[in-house]
């Protein structure tokens, strides 16, 4: 299988419309790990850190003060990229030049692909294990190696605007009361005959085609490399999708979505800002979207108060891998230089990282500030992020479907399945050719 890098779309869309804010916000935590022994001298050292988050290289700037301030034997240095342009191509450059970032913040796929340039972190696994939330480590092995540390956390499924499902069906929504493809449908029907729309389905590529069908190849089993088998098989044509039931169950409860769409009359049309407002504001019950769609509805003026989140259910026997779990995964994750960083600048690294994600400061500016969920047990910041909280609580339960099989898939899974997903969706194709199609790009993948 193709190991190469490939983008979290929903991260990207997310970091597109993050606004990039401060805080002057004073905690206790301080002084943590800012003791010295008596009569020991620091030593100076410098860090760089490359940033693929670009819309909040101001958060991180601020936060590279702060920990110069309470250490100041330790400058940190951004290297910031552009929004969605050549992030790639420069950290391939700096590498090239033999001068790389001590600290990379970068998508996991990223990181596989270089992964003989980043410093191995299993002495630091431990460690991690103890910090994160149940899953995260293992969710962020790469090669079954710990090469770069989560920092991010982000889940999907079906968003609901709890106003409308309650008015529509007379009464409180249970979200955990529908585990099944009929379930759904039942209130579906009931929104429908209470003249609202019951779902909205986003038609753009990266939607269709990583985070709708790209469930497909997560829900084939728990474990990873059993799903990345089940790639390498597609790509072999040894599998057949017309016979997958995951596949099957995934595409009929799709054409449910399809068949209450409130899109259903311009499918292709995939405006991402419209369709969340309108979904915010009322006009569809459900959303098939992420978390980071927060950044779009949480400010809005007009919104709807109270959203959460139901996993997709894929068949009608409540007990199958997927119908109670949301898809899950930690897109991006600091690495730590191997190629050109001295001892001094990786010791330095791994310290000021886990001052980042544990310190009332570090916190503070991811969770308030970025808006983002850290997958960490003793988050003290509260989230703004109501859709990031519902997430949260499947991952308490220990209820989500890892999807890190993405981090080995190729760059262009999602676009190219995701083209077949909008004729599929615009009635162009029919299930054999959806199928047809998808298969054939596996297949074109073999051997690359």
């Amino acid at each position: 299988m193709k190991k190469t890098w490939v983008p979290f779309v929903g991260v990207l869309i997310l970091m597109l419309v993050i606004t990039a804010c401060s805080s002057d916000k004073t905690t206790n935590s301080s002084a943590q790990g800012s003791d010295k022994p008596a009569g020991e001298a620091s030593k100076e050292v410098k860090l760089t850190f490359f940033n693929t988050s670009a819309e909040v290289n101001g958060v991180f700037e601020k936060l590279f003060k702060t920990y110069h301030e309470l250490h100041p034997e330790v400058t940190i240095e951004l290297i910031p990229t552009p929004i969605g342009g050549a992030q790639l191509e420069k950290f391939q450059s700096l590498l090239a030049s033999g001068n790389p970032a001590t600290i990379a913040n970068l998508d996991a796929g990223t990181i596989l692909q270089y992964k003989d340039k980043f410093l191995n972190l299993d002495s630091e696994k431990s460690t991690y294990e103890g910090l994160t939330k149940p899953g995260a480590v293992d969710g962020a092995l790469l090669d079954g190696q710990f090469l770069g540390i989560p920092w991010t956390a982000q889940g999907y499924g079906l968003l609901y605007n709890k106003r409308v499902v309650e008015e529509a069906t007379g009464g409180s929504f249970d979200p955990n009361s529908i585990k099944t493809r009929d379930d759904l449908e039942a209130v579906f029907k009931k929104i429908e005959a209470a003249g609202k729309a019951p779902v909205m389905l986003h038609g753009a590529d990266w939607s269709l085609g990583a985070h709708y069908l790209g469930l497909t190849y997560s829900l084939q089993s728990k474990n990873v490399e059993d799903n990345r088998k089940f790639v390498e098989d597609l790509e072999k044509g040894t599998v057949s999708l017309a016979d997958n039931a995951a596949f099957n169950g995934l595409m009929d409860t799709f054409d449910l979505l399809k068949k209450y769409n409130a899109r259903a009359k311009d499918p292709l049309v995939a405006d991402y800002t419209k369709d969340s407002t309108d979904f915010a504001k009322g006009d569809a019950a459900f959303y098939f979207m992420g978390d980071w769609t927060w950044a779009v509805i949480g400010n809005l003026e007009g919104r709807d108060k109270e959203f959460g989140m139901i996993p997709v259910p894929i068949s009608n026997n409540p007990e199958d891998y997927g119908n109670t779990q949301v898809a899950y995964s930690e897109p991006k994750l600091f690495a730590i230089d191997n190629s050109g960083s001295t001892e001094a600048q990786q010791a330095a690294a791994k310290a000021f990282i886990q001052w980042m994600v544990t310190s009332d400061e570090g916190q503070d500016a991811i969770v308030a500030q970025m808006g983002l969920a850290l997958p960490y047990k003793d988050v003290k910041v509260k989230s703004s992020n109501i859709l990031s909280e519902a997430v949260n609580s499947y991952v308490d339960q220990g209820k989500v479907l890892n999807i890190s099989v993405i981090n080995y898939l190729p760059q262009d899974y999602w676009a190219k399945t995701g083209a077949s997903m909008q004729k599929y969706l615009a009635d162009v194709i029919d299930r054999k050719g959806l199928i047809d199609e998808v298969q054939a790009y596996w297949a074109s993948q073999a051997g690359k």
